[in-house]
């Protein structure tokens, strides 16, 4: 009889014990699946490169909380340093962002800070939208000009509140000059981490910084110095060092790249954008695992097909796009354009940019001959 109940006993152990091995886990992994991790997204461009707009494409998804380079706050605090000394600080910032612990702003912004502080808050919608601001639904279209007005009374802590609700966290920056640096995130297993390396034309970027002038002055100093920005030379040495860092973050992210970076790198010229709007961002939201929703197709195609001439240096509102993009060719001299070809050359025929050879051929030369297809 005894033995009989011991038996027993040992049987029910073994019965629970095989309940708790195969079936406990089961229970959790559906749990995590639940709520997967969030996804990262970083957008790496440089200055007048069309990385506003894109980071717009990110930005009005609803699933998605975007930041415009919050690093501003550390070139701003840190001015009289280099942009390669800044790197660390920046890269520290970003990974607070992307894991929502906005307490990396206390080093850069006033204890009595408001969310009005922030840097370009009001293009973020996930901070014109609730938690940040209960003025508009989640899925609203918002732009950055009604935000302003109606969502700039919130607290800072609504920043974090805002992003913790959020599957994907998706930064634009321009301080970044070396993918190298980016290497200690892309290997933190606390982030799930994609680069979007966004290029435009050096000649475009050139006309487009030539009328931000004083709007750039601060960066460009820190970019190489504020020697090198001075007389006739200065913007081709600050266009020289953004070329060859595109050309660097290109070659580690697509050639001989590390096992970390598989996947996880994406390069899309701004030109091709313009070109065939939602097909790119097609390619950047499948990239980026997020669903092209109908009503973010309709706002892209519009927000490119405008009547705009896009003459508000920072603005991001409807316009002819394409037009915009080439307005260089007609508005650049050609003596110009030959320098700028001169320092950018190995950046230009890396990404697939064609040389010109005169002044004819600038203004004549069809878009299928001026860039190579990707």
């Amino acid at each position: 009889m005894v033995k009989s109940r011991r038996v027993q006993v040992l049987l029910c152990l073994v019965v629970l014990s095989f309940l708790l091995i195969h079936f406990l886990p089961c229970s959790n992994n559906a749990h995590m699946e639940e709520k997967p991790s969030p996804v990262h997204i970083l957008i790496l461009s440089s200055w007048r490169s069309g990385s506003s707009f894109t980071g717009q494409i990110f930005s009005q998804h609803p699933s998605v909380f975007y930041l415009m380079e919050p690093a501003w706050h550390v070139w701003v605090t840190m001015y009289q340093n280099s942009a390669k000394v800044l790197h660390m600080a920046v890269r520290d910032l970003v990974r607070s962002v992307f894991l929502c612990d906005m307490s990396v702003f206390d080093a850069y912004m006033s204890s009595q800070k408001k969310k009005s502080d922030l840097f370009q808050w009001e293009t973020s919608r996930a901070l014109c939208s609730p938690p940040a601001c209960d003025s508009f639904s989640r899925s609203d279209i918002i732009s950055a000009g009604n935000c302003k007005t109606i969502c700039g009374k919130y607290p800072f802590s609504k920043v974090e509140e805002a992003c913790k609700t959020y599957s994907h966290v998706a930064i634009k920056e321009v301080r970044f000059f070396d993918l190298k640096v980016l290497y200690p995130l892309l290997t933190d297993p606390s982030l799930n981490l994609k680069i979007i390396h966004l290029v435009r034309d050096p000649r475009a970027v050139f006309r487009s910084r030539e009328n931000t002038v004083a709007d750039l002055r601060r960066d460009s100093n820190i970019v190489v110095g504020s020697q090198k920005t001075k007389g006739e030379m200065g913007p081709y040495n600050t266009m020289q060092v953004i070329c060859k860092s595109h050309v660097e973050i290109y070659k580690a992210g697509s050639q001989a790249v590390p096992s970390f970076l598989k996947d996880r790198y994406l390069l899309v010229r701004y030109e091709d954008i313009v070109r065939d709007p939602l097909a790119r961002a097609a390619q950047m939201y499948r990239f980026a695992e997020l669903h092209f929703t109908p009503q973010l197709q309709k706002w892209v195609h519009n927000i490119t097909h405008g009547k705009g001439h896009g003459a508000q240096a920072f603005d991001i509102g409807s316009r002819d796009a394409l037009r915009v993009s080439q307005a260089w060719r007609k508005t650049l001299p050609f003596q110009k354009i030959e320098k700028v070809q001169n320092v950018c050359k190995d950046a230009m025929d890396l990404l697939g940019y064609r040389l010109v050879q005169s002044e004819e051929e600038q203004k004549n030369m069809s878009l299928d001959l001026l860039f190579a297809q990707n």
